[in-house]
């Protein structure tokens, strides 16, 4: 499901909201989980998941078409774990 998709349904199933309002309310949870990341906080959504973030040392690299070493710098990595809740529902919807 895309950005685009998810407002579009969000905007089907709440006919009292302007897709504009729930373009703008999607809109403003995702930059809020992103800046809450940038910051190195965690965001919990019970039932759903974390999203959290790992960071990765500097560490020698391979440059694959020459073998050459190839120094990569640590970042951060946007990492996300399933909840509970999440992780039932997937297990049992098909079965």
């Amino acid at each position: 499901m895309t950005k685009s998709e998810l407002i579009a349904r969000l905007a089907e199933s709440n006919p009292h909201l302007y897709q504009r309002d729930v373009e703008r309310i999607v809109t403003t949870i995702f930059d809020e989980i992103a800046a809450a990341l940038a910051r190195g906080d965690r965001v919990e959504l019970r039932g759903f998941g974390a999203f959290s973030v790992k960071r990765r040392d500097a560490r020698q690299g391979r440059n694959p078409r020459t073998g050459e070493a190839v120094a990569v710098e640590g970042k951060a990595i946007p990492f996300f774990k399933t909840g509970k809740q999440l992780r039932e529902r997937l297990n049992t919807e098909g079965q």
